[in-house]
């Protein structure tokens, strides 16, 4: 099987993007790998911070690899918004596959030194492992919005910068980067995020010749995505819009089946609306 990074790089040649999804129970693995398999597209499971406390670091790295492995299958796992070098490392010693160091509300100064760091024990570790940059500040929480998140400014000033890009990525070595070029963590509440700059993802893209990762894709538009992918995008980060739908899926289950108190049952609802919104993401980023 070939590695993450292959995947990548075949999807930025291609201008093709690989959907990358959160999940904070075996529920959601479920819906993301079926949804992937179904379509024969490769995929990356995401787990931030907070969602592998609650999985267990170890034992989410242990059931993605089992998953690989009974079916062959090109199903990764990356360490999403990981804001130390001591979390960085964690993941790193557990098997995981790629790790994001967010440096983003640090200076940039600090950014770099930290990001430098966590590469270069990344690579003494398992050469194969991706390391993942962030510049640009765009939020922290994927939820449901009423307005753009607090210190979030979308103003092209504001957004991340070309020259700064192409420093931050020379200085550290990371493998990709995630800019901020108009996306926003979470998602508006009238299910529509604000453009992005696709202008700006195509400077950085140039600036820097490494794949560029698109966090907080939902609530952004099908075009652009497009726009987005074509342009240097080799990677889409969904979350909000999953969480959503497991919870809408799971309530509906729990109305339709109001005495069923066997989990595996009325779960079954959550993982195919999970499964229902990753088969449309995947769709659209790998052009099927």
């Amino acid at each position: 099987m070939k590695t993450l990074k292959e995947y990548v790089l075949n999807a930025q040649e291609k201008k093709i993007a690989i959907g990358h999804f959160n999940i904070s129970n075996t529920e959601g693995l479920w819906g993301v790998f079926r949804a992937a398999q179904a379509l024969n597209v490769p995929v990356i499971i995401g787990v931030s911070e907070g969602e592998r406390d609650f999985i267990g670091v170890r034992q989410v790295a242990a059931l993605v690899k089992s998953i690989r492995e009974q079916y062959d299958y090109p199903i990764f796992l990356n360490a999403d918004h990981t804001y130390s070098f001591d979390r960085v490392k964690e993941v790193v010693d557990a098997g995981f596959d790629s790790v994001i160091f967010d440096g983003a509300q640090l200076s940039l100064e600090e950014n770099i030194t930290i990001a430098k760091k966590c590469v270069e024990y990344a690579r003494s570790v398992n050469p194969h492992m991706l390391v993942e940059g962030e510049l640009g500040y765009i939020g922290t929480s994927s939820k449901v919005l009423d307005s753009i998140p607090d210190g979030v400014n979308l103003d092209a000033s504001q957004l991340t910068h070309p020259d700064v890009a192409k420093q931050f990525v020379a200085e550290t070595g990371v493998d990709m980067l995630a800019p901020a070029v108009g996306n926003i963590h979470g998602m508006l509440r009238g299910g529509v995020d604000p453009k992005l700059n696709i202008e700006r993802v195509a400077e950085i893209a140039d600036a820097v010749h490494v794949p560029l990762v698109l966090h907080g894709g939902s609530g952004n538009s099908e075009d652009d995505f497009k726009q987005a992918i074509a342009h240097g995008m080799a990677i889409v980060h969904i979350n909000t819009e999953i969480r959503v739908a497991y919870k809408q899926g799971l309530m509906k289950a729990l109305q339709e089946n109001p005495d069923e108190v066997a989990p595996y049952k009325f779960l079954r609802g959550a993982v195919q609306a999970v499964q229902d919104v990753v088969d449309k993401k995947l769709r659209m980023f790998n052009n099927i």
